[in-house]
């Protein structure tokens, strides 16, 4: 995983063995406890972290890999690293002021595992601690109240927090949980797609996608009439003579058109809603998860492109029949939809699987 994930097992109650051996299926980076006993039984896959807050630091920590301590109740970490050789220790800091923010700056700064709870719902002291430590070598850990806080706080200033403590008040969170912390978008083996012909199709809905985003001038989003093939179709980022741009559109396409969204699922551009995720992407290949804005879904006139692939696979997309509405090609060549004539060079990606409600299977699918 990307992100470091803590699951805090304190208050779990009777509940407390299914969330472990939860965290432990899905290969969560470490179990928290307050007591050593609780974290005995557990494998070496996972770390074992120990928070002793408001009780005694126990003598023997054989059994321990990580503990968290507060200065104030245990004694400074670095001081107990040398009684205690074999065990890491890091620093526990409740943020509530200036002073405990400038403890937990220093903290990220200097040990290698903090554990930070800001008092406030604001993010900007967590922004400030990430700023802080940019260049640190630790790990920052922090505490969370739920999986929504958990991808924010894996957010912040585009880097975040190195990991997060989660308290899971049952089971199927801490599922969710390692579901965001593999944050790293997936790389798409982009192919060169021949057009063969293109063919006005008269009046229908098409389907723009505002975006809380700025796409870059090569990247936009690939939409297409079939599972198995779609086309790089460009944002808004480029000049156009009569309106200006709008880095954030991508005029994607009819609405039935598949396009790609997070996890390997499809989705079609009319379900797609504010607040939604689709993949934005790149002509090399590279993706980021970006968030739906809102969708305008509007009749225009349309045009039908159909191309070919190297291995003989026909893609088709249909989208909106005017001159500002765009493709990418090879090098990100910036390609007007109703100038595409046969020969040209268009890029677009080749899903191996089928689709049934958005997720790819593999099973007999014959599309037209």
């Amino acid at each position: 995983m990307d992100k470091l994930c803590w699951i805090d097992i304190r208050d779990a109650g009777e509940a407390k063995a299914a969330i472990v051996a939860e965290a432990i299926h899905h290969r969560l980076d470490a179990v928290l406890a307050d007591d050593v006993a609780d974290l005995e039984p557990l494998p070496p896959t996972v770390r074992k972290v120990l928070f002793p807050q408001h009780r005694a630091l126990p003598e023997d920590l054989s059994t321990v890999d990580i503990v968290i301590v507060d200065p104030a109740e245990h004694g400074e970490p670095a001081e107990l690293s040398l009684r205690h050789p074999d065990v890491r220790f890091g620093r526990y800091v409740e943020i509530v002021d200036a002073a405990t923010l400038d403890d937990a700056c220093a903290a990220a700064r200097t040990d290698p595992f903090c554990l930070l709870k800001f008092r406030d719902p604001t993010k900007i002291p967590l922004e400030i601690v990430i700023a802080s430590a940019a260049k640190a070598t630790g790990s920052m850990i922090t505490q969370v109240a739920d999986v929504t806080e958990a991808e924010i706080v894996f957010g912040v200033l585009e880097h975040g927090s190195d990991g997060v403590l989660l308290a899971p008040t049952g089971v199927g969170q801490a599922t969710k949980l390692a579901q965001i912390a593999e944050t790293k978008a997936p790389h798409l083996d982009l192919v060169e797609l021949e057009v063969v012909r293109t063919t006005h199709v008269g009046m229908g809905e098409r389907a723009c996608v505002d975006t809380c985003t700025h796409f870059r001038p090569d990247e936009g989003m690939l939409v297409g009439s079939h599972s198995k093939g779609m086309v790089l179709c460009v944002s808004e980022t480029h000049p156009l003579p009569y309106m200006p741009t709008r880095p954030f559109r991508v005029n994607a396409g009819a609405i039935h058109s598949y396009t790609l969204s997070a996890n390997g699922r499809t989705n079609y551009l009319s379900e797609l809603t504010s607040g939604g995720k689709v993949l934005a992407v790149d002509v090399k290949g590279e993706t980021r998860e970006v968030t739906v804005g809102r969708v305008k879904i509007e009749s225009r006139p349309l045009l039908s492109v159909d191309a070919v692939a190297p291995n003989g696979t026909v893609v088709n997309l249909i989208l909106q029949d005017d001159w500002h509405v765009r493709v990418l090609g090879p090098g990100g060549t910036v390609l007007n939809s109703t100038e595409l004539k046969p020969g040209d060079r268009l890029l677009g990606y080749l899903p191996a699987e089928d689709r049934h409600v958005g997720h790819p299977i593999t099973e007999f699918c014959l599309e037209k």
